[in-house]
């Protein structure tokens, strides 16, 4: 479709944003990668998977929110014990009504009864009563049992209060067994008479169970009493066969009902017949609600019939909801929008790089909720009831307020925090919702090079792209900030803003001289003063035209060699990047591909892999100099609707006062950046406490020092706690029989008889202490915390990053 420049790739400066070379075009369809919804019925059922609105960190798709703590909740154990015990009383106290061991039992049923019923010949209608009076004392009994043994909370809790389709299950074996007991303990073939005994008008015998004599009483007394013995037992075997099975199907319906068995059933016929179909137009977002409610009927059935076709994926679901934002925003861009979902169905809208999804996937992801599954809250006490068992999840909300990251090495730092986080980044960018930048050491598995738009590598020949050493900037302070940053920002001993004013002197002139800035071995030998190199640029600059930057070079010549000149440290850093390695890199002169942190308004997936093992400090130094350049490129866009990411997977030496202050400016600009860190001992100590506020997010792995740990807990602050103090006191007894026992006691248990004192009180202590992030966090585990850029809080808790 025609986006008007919306999904069109657009340059780094004013070409086209490099693409990567490789093979042309790709399948159709892509391969589906691991745990993603596939399409036809999976995607449709991952469409209509409720997702519930959730606190921070939560996954939402398929969360059932579970209840607060009842401090009144029965334990498991004594809601159990307690069932037993009154359905065995409950047995008991039938027994013994049943058997004539209760006294004066009839009382009641004969002071409302003609008293001539109960003598040697008792009429069909005293038989009739005494069976609804016994079936009357048989439900009180039953009622005051399950009242008392709390029957009703047990299938709850161990049936009804289960996600389906456990609950179906277990509803459905709890309804089946009670229907057994009801059709073989209630048997009417115990009551066919004799032929003698109707002849000489005995009462049939008392049935087994008291339903049975309800059910005698429901019928007619013909049947009972006229005819031969024979006649009976068949009216009775009748009568039972219908008596049974309503019974059966009423209990198997209550179950029902209580355990969902009918959602099932549809869910399940839906799924086999390719999805379930809504009842109405836009009751699901398989629907396309969005459409159908701005009169766009034709374009959402088209939707919907590439999904049930097979022919879309989650990624084309979330990419044309994004086109459709667009549309919105901008009404004149409707035709195009409906040109090309009728055209193109689900490839209408496609990323540049014509990319539908990802080679493959390492995590789960929800792009409808553009969450990220990183693990599990585990079922532990620290973990709020509300938590317990549920996933744990990150999205752009969270990671606008950034997010800091400490653990050793082997602790997953990358493997559970930093892949999925990017990937998930990176499918947002196919969907036209993010740009992310990932800077990572040549190797780290990030992902294929094919799931990338630019891929640098710095030092390796192969590389297909360069990086801008300016970040795309035309004014020289502006730059000179930059690499002021990058080269110096690190060192204690330069004054960053003297070290940005003595670049900047050498930038304007040569820009000016030029027409660009400087190569990085031109910028070395002017930094180290070069009489030749200043010589030569002061030649080619306009005495009258330029005047200006003659009084920049006199004032650098002046500054050369004094006490604080900075130039001398920075051509040592400059020094680091003019090695043969890095030969035909950071090209200025336009022969090469240099990609620029510029382009952050444009949906773009990029890796910077900076040769750590070969060339440590150049790396350092990169991550500096890429920091630098998006927490600029990002507050310079005047298109914000793209969520802007950097992740680096090692932010060692990387983190300064100015990039501290930089990344808390962030929130504002819909960005964010993932940091990890070894330890706090990689940034300066007086830095500790300004990054920590900086990031609204901390995650501390397994492994954290004490000192880590506590720098953490002083972050987190304190809460209030419920404690419980208990006291032993020895107890001296006065009676002489009574210290006698107490004697005895001790002798054979070698301890003094005492007696508890229990003192409970609220205190307040911190959420998680140093010696317990240290000590207690267990391997393949980490606690986290978020902050979203609007103020919502979720407090520290313990992930499973293995769940």
């Amino acid at each position: 479709m025609d986006t008007e420049g919306t999904y069109d790739a657009r340059g780094t400066r004013s070409g086209a944003v490099p693409r990567p070379a490789g093979p042309p075009p790709r399948p159709t369809l892509p391969p589906r990668p691991a745990e993603a919804p596939t399409a036809g019925a999976p995607l449709g059922g991952w469409l209509r998977t409720p997702r519930a609105a959730a606190e921070p960190g939560l996954w939402r798709l398929g969360h059932t929110p579970r209840p607060d703590a009842d401090p009144d909740r029965v334990p498991s154990r004594a809601l159990v014990g307690g069932a037993v015990v009154a359905l065995l009383a409950a047995a008991l106290v039938w027994s013994l009504w049943r058997n004539g061991y209760v006294p004066h039992s009839r009382v009641l049923l004969e002071l409302v009864t003609p008293a001539d019923w109960w003598g040697f010949e008792r009429p069909p209608a005293a038989t009739t009563a005494l069976a609804v009076y016994n079936s009357l004392v048989a439900v009180l009994v039953l009622y005051t049992a399950g009242r008392l043994g709390n029957w009703r909370e047990v299938f709850r809790r161990y049936a009804v209060e289960h996600p389906q389709p456990s609950r179906a299950v277990r509803t459905a074996l709890v309804g089946a067994f009670l229907a057994w007991c009801f059709v073989q303990a209630d048997s009417l073939k115990d009551y066919a008479p004799s032929t003698a005994a109707v002849q000489a008008g005995s009462p049939p015998p008392r049935p087994l169970l008291p339903f049975g004599d309800l059910a005698l009483s429901l019928m007619p007394h013909a049947w009972l009493y006229n005819g031969t013995g024979e006649q009976v037992a068949d009216h009775l075997r009748t009568f039972a066969t219908w008596y049974h099975l309503v019974g059966a199907a009423a209990i198997l319906w209550l179950t029902a009902r209580a355990g969902g068995w009918f959602t099932v059933l549809r869910d399940l016929r839906a799924g086999k017949e390719g999805g379930p179909v809504p009842s109405g137009p836009g009751e699901t977002p398989a629907d396309w609600p969005e459409l159908r409610s701005a009169g766009q009927d034709v374009s959402a059935d088209r939707l919907v019939a590439e999904e049930r076709a097979g022919r879309m994926n989650d990624v084309d679901c979330v990419r044309i909801r994004r086109a459709w934002t667009t549309v919105k925003a901008d009404p004149s861009r409707l035709g195009a929008f409906t040109d090309a979902v009728a055209g193109q169905g689900a490839r209408a809208c496609l990323h540049p790089s014509g990319d539908r999804d990802l080679p493959a996937r390492a995590a789960t992801h929800d792009l409808l909720t553009s969450q990220v599954r990183i693990g599990r809250y585990p079922d532990t006490e620290r973990t709020p009831a509300t938590r317990r068992g549920a996933g744990a999840a990150i999205d752009p909300a969270a990671l606008g307020a950034s997010l800091l990251a400490i653990g050793p090495f082997g602790a997953g730092k990358t493997r559970h925090l930093v892949r999925p986080v990017v990937e998930s980044l990176a499918l947002q960018a196919l969907a036209g919702k993010a740009a992310v930048v990932a800077v990572c050491a040549a190797g780290t598995p990030l992902g294929a090079d094919d799931g990338y738009d630019v891929v640098i590598k710095p030092g390796d020949p192969a590389s297909a792209y360069d990086l801008d050493l300016y970040g795309g900037a035309t004014d020289p302070d502006e730059a000179a900030a930059l690499l002021a940053e990058a080269f110096a920002g690190d060192l204690a001993e330069v004054d960053a803003r003297r070290a940005a004013t003595a670049l900047a002197q050498l930038l304007g002139p040569y820009r000016a001289a030029h027409g660009r800035f400087p190569s990085v071995p031109v910028l070395r030998e002017l930094l180290d003063g070069s009489p030749r190199a200043l010589e030569e640029l002061r030649a080619r600059l306009d005495p009258e035209a330029h005047r200006t930057y003659h009084r920049e070079l006199d004032a650098r010549e002046r500054q050369l060699g004094s006490p604080g000149d900075p130039g001398l440290a920075l051509a040592a850093r400059v020094a680091v990047l003019d090695r043969p390695a890095f030969e035909g890199f950071f090209d200025t002169t336009g022969q090469t591909r240099p990609f620029s942190l510029r382009a952050l308004e444009h949906p773009l997936r990029v890796r910077i892999d900076v040769p750590e093992r070969a060339h440590p400090e150049a790396a350092h130094l990169l991550t500096r100099l890429v920091l630098a350049q998006f927490t600029a490129g990002a507050a310079a866009r005047t298109d914000r609707s793209l969520f802007a990411f950097l992740a680096l997977d090692d932010a060692t030496h990387a983190v300064t006062a100015t990039s501290v202050r930089a990344v808390q400016r962030l929130r504002n600009c819909n960005a964010g950046v993932l940091l990890t860190l070894r330890g706090l001992g990689d940034v300066p100590e007086q830095l500790h406490t300004s990054l920590l506020g900086s990031v609204g997010c901390h995650m501390a792995f397994s492994g954290v020092t004490t000192w880590d740990g506590r720098l953490f807990a002083q972050a987190w602050g304190t809460e209030w706690v419920e404690t419980t103090e208990v006291a032993k006191h020895t107890v001296f007894a006065d009676q002489p029989l009574t210290r006698a026992i107490h004697a005895l006691r001790k002798l054979v248990t070698g301890k003094a008889v005492t007696t508890d004192a229990v003192t409970v009180r609220k205190v307040e202590r911190e959420r998680w202490s140093a010696s317990e992030l240290a000590h207690q966090v267990p391997a393949g585990h980490a606690v986290l915390s978020l902050t979203t850029v609007e103020g919502e809080h979720a407090p520290p808790l313990l992930v499973d990053l293995r769940g």
